[in-house]
């Protein structure tokens, strides 16, 4: 197991979490899990299915903020 998958979904960044994910759907397609660490792998990428959706509406309130923050155009 690597270093990025030992730490917590909510300390990864939204691209360490997204190839974490690719990384588990790798292994299951290839079917390399064995039914032991199914359960786990499943768990694992709920957390950070769950931490990627926080990360975009996290970052759609951020760009709400700085669009409404603009002045807005004016119109000839």
């Amino acid at each position: 197991m690597s270093e990025k998958k030992k730490k917590a979904a909510a300390e990864l960044t939204y691209e360490e979490a997204i190839a974490d994910l690719d990384a588990i759907l790798e292994e299951l397609e290839a079917e390399e899990s064995d039914l032991d660490s199914l359960a786990e792998r499943v768990k694992r990428a709920s957390e950070l299915v769950k931490h990627c959706r926080e990360k975009i509406q996290a970052a759609e309130v951020e760009v709400s903020k700085v669009l409404e923050e603009l002045p807005a155009s004016e119109e000839d």
